[in-house]
């Protein structure tokens, strides 16, 4: 199957787990990802706190209420395409405007920039490698 949409190459959280980020509620938060993010749940648990498993074309992260702060978390998502990146969430519904497009440089990797903070608190930033 093709996968649709914008695709995530790499991912990189701000603290330690991309596959552990923190939320308060897990309920009141997977709504914002699978509507405005598209990704959809492709597991749950609930030992050992409760916490979902999300796909999108292959990329997988994770939420859970362990405790954390989500405003001290995230993760930096590389993008195939930044503009399609911000179009397909605005079509999804981001009824906030996301940031201006930034330009960045990490290292010797020029990057085009936006972010996205999720109504649970924790920020994403979507990043294009530029020439």
């Amino acid at each position: 199957m093709e996968p649709t949409g914008v695709i995530i190459k790499n991912a990189w959280p701000y603290q330690q787990d991309k596959m552990n980020l923190p939320v308060h509620n897990l309920e009141t938060a997977i709504p914002f990802y699978e509507t405005i993010m598209g990704f959809r749940v492709v597991s749950r648990q609930v030992s050992p706190h409760k916490s979902a498993t999300l796909d999108k074309n292959g990329f997988r992260l994770g939420l859970a209420e362990n405790g954390g702060d989500p405003t001290q978390d995230g993760c930096f998502f590389e993008v195939d395409n930044l503009e399609k990146a911000v179009a397909e969430l605005k079509a999804n519904g981001l009824e906030k405007d996301v940031s201006n497009v930034d330009h960045q440089k990490h290292g010797d990797t020029n990057w085009n920039v936006f972010f996205v903070v999720a109504p649970d608190g924790l920020c994403y930033c979507y990043g294009e490698r530029q020439p």
